[in-house]
Parts: C-alpha cells; structure tokens; sequence
C-alpha cells in the first residue's frame, strides 16, 4: 500500500505515518517543514499552494509508484468566538483547514482512481458535533470537514474510491501543548481539557494514527462516508460526577 499524509510531519500526522511505515506501506509526508520518520519520504509543500500541491502530490506518485491512500492531516488552530478574529483570520484558517483538503484531495484523485483499494481520510474534530466555547472559526472549518467528507464519499464510491474522518477529541499535539504553555495557569487548563473528556484524560496521537490506519486500510473495505470518533466519549457520554 502507498500513502500519502500531509502534515505528516508532526502530531497526529507524524504519528499516522510512522504507524504505516511499520506495517510495511510506502509513505510520502507532505509538509511544509520538519523531519519525518525513518524509510518516509518527505515532500516539502504548503497546502495553500495549489501549484506546489499538484507537483508534491504528482512526485509523491511517481516515487511511491502510484498511490491508494491520502490522509488529509494538514491543518491549524483557532481560538475565539465570532467575533474576536478578523477577516483575513478566518480567511486563512479555511485556506489551510478546508481548501488544502480540496487542493491535495483534487490533485490526488487521477492517481486514486488507478488504485484497487482507494481511500481518502480526513482529520476532522469533535469540534464538527459538539459546541465548544472559544472555538467558532475553528469549529466551523471543522464542520465544513465533517460535511465534505460525506459528500466525497457519494461523489467517487462508484469509483472505488472510499471517503471518511476520524474526529479526535483535544489530543496531546504540539498544537495543544503551545496552548498550554501560553495560558496563565498551564496545569489548571490541562486539568480542564482532561475533566472535559469522560475518559478523563487527553487523547493520544497514537490512538487516532490507529483509527486513521484502520479506515485507510483495506480491511475497512466497506466502511464510507463515517466519522470515526475517537475522544475519550466526549461526544456521545453524558456522566453523573
């Protein structure tokens, strides 16, 4: 099998392509910087460029000899309520967040649909089905996401093409750990996150790379169009304390 992740190069991406890479796939990662596992190829290119997409995307074929799978992990942050990020905020992080999952996603599919066991997972978030305070862009992109995905599902299942995401609840990232480390009181707000969750701790990349590699997997053959939820019951659980 032949995979492509983009943000591969850290998180949950960097996680998803190490775990592939162990079960014997070809891996390319697309990113804009960073190192990447051992026997992974790295692909340097940023998802808000459609010209450097379509020749990352086009080397990554070349290289790998085709390509079955894309994990689409690229993707940034955002905190805020409606109101308290500007324009071009919201601009940028729908460039990144949405419009990168098209890019590659558009770039990729010629090379899909030669594939026998085609597959497209996208890195979406419990932020897509469950109202979080301080989160509107980012909840919204998500949303988007979460919308996507099933649309692309019945676009190209004739095709053979499988389409799903994984919606991790707040996972122990870089991306967390900054926000962490930029709060008043870094313990408390870990504490917060954790409580938050029912499993009462933060999800692990490790554990959505599993759940990203099951549904690119051909062992999910029939398995299209889901959001696989992998937060700690933070959608679905409604606890007594």
């Amino acid at each position: 099998m032949r995979a492509l992740v983009t943000g591969g190069a850290s998180g949950i991406g960097r996680a998803t392509a190490e775990l592939l890479r162990s079960r014997g796939w070809s891996v390319a990662v697309l990113d804009r910087a960073g190192g990447v596992p051992d026997g992974v190829l790295f692909l340097e290119a940023d998802v808000t460029d459609g010209a450097a997409v379509q020749a990352a995307v086009g080397e990554a074929a070349a290289r790998l000899g085709g390509l079955d799978v894309l994990v689409n992990n690229a993707g940034v942050g955002a905190q805020g309520t409606v109101e308290e990020n500007s324009d071009d905020e919201w601009r940028r992080v729908f460039e990144v967040n949405v419009f990168g999952i098209v890019r590659v996603s558009r770039a990729a599919l010629p090379y899909l649909r030669e594939s026998p066991a085609a597959a497209i997972v996208n890195t979406c978030s419990v932020a897509a089905t469950a109202g979080l305070p301080n989160r509107a862009l980012y909840s919204a992109t998500k949303g988007a996401i979460l919308s996507l995905t099933m649309a692309m599902a019945a676009d190209h299942v004739a095709e053979g093409i499988r389409v799903n995401c994984v919606n991790p609840g707040t996972a122990d990232t870089p991306w967390v750990q900054r926000l962490l480390d930029a709060a008043e009181d870094p313990e408390a707000e870990r504490a917060a996150l954790e409580a938050r969750q029912p499993m009462g701790r933060l999800v692990s990349a490790a554990e959505v790379a599993e759940a990203i590699a099951y549904l690119a997997s051909p062992e999910a053959a029939s398995t299209t169009g889901t959001a696989l939820a992998v937060d700690g019951g933070m959608q679905g659980l409604r606890l007594r304390r």
